[in-house]
């Protein structure tokens, strides 16, 4: 990430977000300064709701109420989650570990 882009994104490494439209919240463990997926990811994407390729995406630790995953969402997408309720998704505590405020930090200041 270069230094304008850590100014321009609007979330954070570590950030608990909830998506704008599906019932789903999750961690932020990496950001592409703009869409960097393949074509056919995006194609999927019914047109109506189809995000713009120019804006951050950000790679989440997932979860819904049934199961947890990783979920690629574009910023336009997202809300940050103030709710303080930890989740549980298994690779959490992998790379990071909860802090004071409810959110997370990175365990190892190498992931990218």
């Amino acid at each position: 990430m270069t230094d304008r882009f850590q100014r321009t994104a609007k979330f954070q490494i570590g950030q608990v977000v909830k998506h704008r439209v599906f019932a789903f919240r999750g961690v932020v463990f990496d950001i592409d300064p703009e869409f960097n997926n393949t074509e056919e990811w995006w194609l999927a994407i019914p047109a109506e709701v189809r995000p713009s390729k120019d804006q951050p995406f950000y790679h989440l630790l997932a979860e819904n109420a049934e199961t947890e995953y990783i979920a690629y969402v574009s910023e336009q997408n997202l809300l940050p989650d103030d709710s303080g309720t930890p989740l549980r998704h298994p690779q959490l505590s992998e790379m990071f570990e909860r802090d004071s405020g409810g959110g997370y930090r990175p365990r190892n200041t190498l992931i990218n």
